[in-house]
């Protein structure tokens, strides 16, 4: 796609065969039309790529970029390169936008003159569905500290439920860190940093699929010694602006007996929530 748009939506794509329509088909039927969908095969060794040949053949918003197995982060980046939307977002090729995602936050960030909308995020799964992040109010917020308590940053320093104007990525030169598997615990911090206006939107979702091969959930020491990597570059990052992270951190306490956790206290923002038995809350 030569000409530019209004979003760019950066997929990136690796063995995802089981899910990669569902996703696809959340992104040509949004009510907002005027988007490129740049998918970045990242080396996959099943059907993905058959699968996105299908699809691009059918709509022409669809822009396949071939790479071999280099990372989502590097697969992000590539995307980007290329974009001409002049809103950028992410999505995951397993997980999924309301229809009416980009019309929203695309209205929302024209409407305030915004650098950055951000929507809601379910998490899901084949057995649950839990709403993660909301909002009440259409709200614009300018200050560093404002934006990151609407953002719950750092616990859900999550990429993909926003859109960004893509000059500011440019200008800031913010990019993901290649090869590191919790890459936007750095990204969104910096880029709420950097940018100005933030608009919050209400009643659209990001859905973000929870399964067994989610990369945040296998554990291993590249995972741990990723996560503690990404914390000290952030931390670093703030506290060379005068921001100290740990101030917005959830705070955990908690009360085992055999191993089981039957009791926790939550601490965030001033505020204190206890939950028993994992299902009890006040």
């Amino acid at each position: 796609m030569s000409k530019s748009c209004s979003i760019s939506l950066i997929v990136p794509v690796y063995n995802v065969e089981k899910y990669l329509a569902r996703c696809l088909e959340s992104l040509l039927n949004q009510t907002y039309k005027d988007i490129e969908i740049i998918c970045i095969n990242d080396g996959s060794t099943d059907s993905s790529y058959e699968i996105l040949k299908e699809y691009s053949a059918k709509d022409a918003r669809i822009v396949i970029l071939n790479q071999s197995n280099q990372g989502i982060s590097i697969a992000r980046n590539n995307g980007l390169k290329i974009a001409t939307g002049e809103y950028i977002g992410y999505v995951d090729s397993d997980d999924w936008l309301e229809l009416d995602f980009c019309e929203k936050l695309y209205n929302a960030v024209k409407k305030y003159d915004a650098d950055v909308a951000v929507g809601g995020i379910v998490k899901t799964s084949d057995k649950y569905q839990n709403q993660l992040l909301s909002f009440q109010e259409e709200k614009v917020y300018d200050s560093i500290h404002d934006k990151f308590i609407v953002c719950d940053v750092p616990d859900k320093s999550y990429v993909w439920n926003k859109i960004y104007r893509k000059s500011k990525l440019v200008e800031h030169d913010i990019n993901f860190i290649p090869n590191v598997i919790y890459e936007d615990i750095v990204f969104t911090p910096k880029v709420l940093y950097y940018t100005d206006k933030l608009v919050t939107v209400p009643d659209t979702n990001y859905y973000y699929f929870r399964h067994h091969k989610t990369l945040v959930r296998i554990k291993n020491k590249k995972a741990k010694s990723d996560f503690m990597y990404s914390k000290k570059i952030i931390k670093a990052f703030l506290a060379e602006h005068g921001i100290d992270i740990e101030q917005y951190s959830t705070k955990t306490k908690k009360y085992r007996i055999l191993g089981l956790t039957l009791y926790k206290v939550k601490k965030k923002n001033g505020k204190t929530e206890h939950i028993l038995m994992n299902c009890i809350k006040w």
